[in-house]
């Protein structure tokens, strides 16, 4: 009999929480939270209450007691750079991310939360390929500026699933092909995984790559730097801009896609986004050589099928096969992190231990 998995993932504004049974999904739920009720707390953190109410309401309202589960699963938030895998859930992580030390995200809460439902069991907790996953070579981190390294920070869990997908349909091993992974949600990463390991990465947070729904993507620094000197700017707000609420949301005064005409501004901006996703899809692919053996485009912005065919115009000649995945499958990749564990398919790493 497989074991009962509980996966749980804070977003910004909502909580999911699913129940496999090993790797086959019994039941998921979602609590959504308005933005102006979670701007009442003064940090992620502060969050942690509300958000483990959420997680034990869905568990009540399935029926589901924590003694019969075999392991809970988590996001994984912005800790120090570790190589891919699953990791053992400690007090000490769970310190370290509630502390935000490295950056603050609703993410930062999924370990928490996983290591509050395991002691009730008691069970094992993880997570699985966290944001940070670092599998850069030593000269992709390098900048060009002595002391600022290039960082690895992008949507390891969905993207690494979507390429094991596309590996799976092309009838060959994930570890043995080279692909290119766009996920285009609120910001945009797109990965190279090559043989395995996800070796190169544009970092959507830190406004590094394409322009988002919710990011600015990269910027022209001295300009950026003349207005600040000039006093036209305030470094400040173009932070914002750079994470939350720049890219779509600056330009046309929305992330959702389908609100955006196909006309005017609209159309010239849905161009710009279409243009720098298919950039950055080339600039990866050049790193080991196109025809790389697949291109897979995924995250909520997938679902858009405008979008999807001004990506592909530009960039399908730089793989043998190209797949588009809407959508993310986070829950079931977390499960299947956490199975693979439990069944000793692959070692649980610690934390303390694990680094890129």
């Amino acid at each position: 009999m497989a074991p009962w998995i509980l996966a749980v993932n804070p977003g910004s504004t909502s909580t999911k929480v699913a129940c496999f049974d090993g790797e086959v999904e019994i039941w998921r739920e979602e609590a959504t939270h308005a933005p102006q009720e979670l701007a009442g707390f003064p940090s992620i953190a502060a969050q942690f209450e509300l958000r483990a109410s959420d997680v034990e309401q869905a568990m009540r309202a399935h029926g589901l007691r924590a003694d019969s589960l075999g392991a809970v699963v988590g996001r994984g938030g912005l800790l120090r750079p570790l190589r891919g895998g699953t990791y053992r859930v400690d007090e000490a992580l769970c310190a370290e991310l509630l502390l935000a030390e490295r950056g603050s995200h609703a993410s930062n809460l999924g370990a928490p939360l996983a290591l509050r439902i395991a002691r009730q069991a008691p069970c094992p907790a993880f997570i699985v390929d966290p944001v940070v996953t670092d599998e850069f070579t030593d000269t992709a981190h390098e900048s060009g500026v002595e002391g600022i390294r290039r960082r690895s920070l992008l949507h390891a869990l969905n993207q690494r699933a979507m390429a094991k997908r596309a590996a799976s349909a092309l009838g060959e091993r994930y570890e043995e092909l080279r692909i290119v992974v766009a996920h285009i949600g609120g910001g945009v990463s797109v990965g190279l995984h090559h043989m395995g390991q996800i070796v190169d990465a544009n970092d959507g947070l830190d406004g590094d790559g394409p322009l988002a729904p919710e990011r600015s993507g990269s910027l022209p620094l001295f300009e950026l730097w003349t207005r600040h000197a000039d006093g036209r700017i305030d470094l400040r707000a173009v932070l914002d801009r750079i994470s939350g609420k720049g890219g779509l949301v600056d330009l046309v005064g929305t992330a959702d896609l389908r609100r955006i005409p196909d006309e005017g501004r609209g159309a010239q901006v849905r161009a710009a986004l279409a243009l720098g996703i298919a950039r950055e899809c080339g600039r990866q692919a050049a790193l080991c050589g196109w025809p790389v053996d697949a291109l897979v485009l995924t995250g909520g912005g997938a679902h858009d099928a405008r979008l999807v065919r001004a990506v592909l115009r530009r960039a399908e000649f730089l793989a043998k096969r190209c797949f588009v995945f809407p959508g993310e499958a986070e829950m079931q990749a977390l499960a299947q992190g956490a199975l693979r564990a439990l069944l000793g398919l692959e070692p649980a790493l610690d934390y303390a231990q694990g680094h890129a």
